[in-house]
């Protein structure tokens, strides 16, 4: 039987989240405060913690001394996007609004929670490494006015889920400053994040990062996060130029902004040799689709293999519908996107 840590200060919020995941028949047990988080997830190795926001310090901790699978909780407001992405940084995988809260009324999230836990707590902790904090200098760069979209000629199309954020953090803090293509990134998460989230890549990263913005030009050596709640999509004018468009309706698409709707945009502007389409970590299938478009016309495309995957739903739809040339680990593919 798994066994489950719920860690939050109020007991009531404890007994909704117990009365959520009753049908998954979990061992639940429950802490109220930092230490007694820690002291637990020292001694016990649970398949998931689910942490409430304001006890954060214990999530680094818990990654130091025993990585387990940790599910953040938080009311999800505006004020606390900067602490969630913290808390990913520090090695937690996702995020539910807390139930109870204005957001999780409006969302109706108990599904939300419902899948979540249950496909993380089916995550082995060998797949989690220890965390090590480094601090990271922000390289400044001289824009060159010069360069236009004229001059691409390969695009990096790279889409993300649950457990990608840590690893989109990695790329952009490892493409070199001379890196010749434009990244384009969707990575599922609320609107009120994308920009708190650009903000934090750009300051790692020694590329500029961008999060996107209607009739924005696609310029080689930037990294491009989908903006969310739109989905980001491509337009050549006259010129030759590539600019970004945003599209506001959802259409057929459960994520906003979308991996497929990215990647099929991409393929109607440029010619799919020119493209390179990456599934990392994530639940759902989202991308599948446009991935087996992208290889059945020519297009270089790459999933995340299930040894590295901390969520390997969305890889696996990639690779299962035969949309994916290579299957590769994690730090493989990185290498793939810097030597390309």
């Amino acid at each position: 039987m798994k066994k489950i840590l719920i860690a939050d200060k109020s007991t009531l919020v404890q007994k909704q989240i117990i009365k959520i995941i009753d049908t998954l028949n979990f061992e639940i047990d429950t802490a109220i405060n930092a230490q007694e988080v820690v002291e637990k997830a020292s001694n016990i190795q649970y398949d998931l913690i689910i942490i409430d926001i304001n006890i954060i310090d214990a999530i680094k901790q818990i990654m130091h001394i025993k990585p387990t699978v940790i599910l953040v909780m938080s009311s999800l407001c505006l004020e606390n996007v900067t602490t969630i992405m913290d808390a990913l940084d520090l090695g937690a995988l996702d995020y539910i609004a807390k139930p109870g809260t204005m957001i999780a009324e409006k969302n109706d999230n108990c599904s939300d929670i419902l899948t979540k836990v249950k496909y993380l707590s089916e995550i082995s902790p060998k797949r989690l490494k220890r965390t090590i904090v480094m601090e990271q200098k922000k390289l400044q760069t001289q824009a060159n006015s010069d360069i236009s979209s004229l001059d691409i000629k390969k695009v990096i199309l790279i889409g993300s889920s649950t457990g990608g954020v840590k690893l989109i953090n990695e790329i952009c803090k490892e493409l070199p400053l001379n890196y010749k293509y434009p990244v384009c990134i969707v990575q599922h998460m609320p609107e009120e994040f994308t920009s708190t989230f650009t903000h934090r890549l750009d300051k790692i990263s020694r590329l500029n990062v961008y999060e996107t913005s209607q009739n924005m030009e696609l310029l080689p050596g930037n990294i491009y996060i989908a903006r969310g709640g739109v989905h980001m999509s491509f337009a050549k004018e006259e010129s030759g130029k590539i600019y970004i468009n945003e599209n506001k309706i959802k259409g057929d698409s459960f994520f906003q902004p979308s991996i497929n709707e990215m990647m099929n945009s991409a393929l109607e502007v440029f010619d799919a040799s020119e493209l390179v389409g990456v599934i990392l970590s994530g639940i759902g299938n989202d991308g599948a689709d446009a991935m087996v478009r992208l290889k059945r016309d020519g297009a270089y495309t790459i999933c995340e293999s299930e040894d590295s995957a901390s969520t390997y739903e969305m890889p696996s739809e990639s690779y299962q519908r035969d949309g994916v040339v290579e299957q590769l680990s994690f730090d493989d593919i990185l290498n793939k996107i810097i030597t390309l």
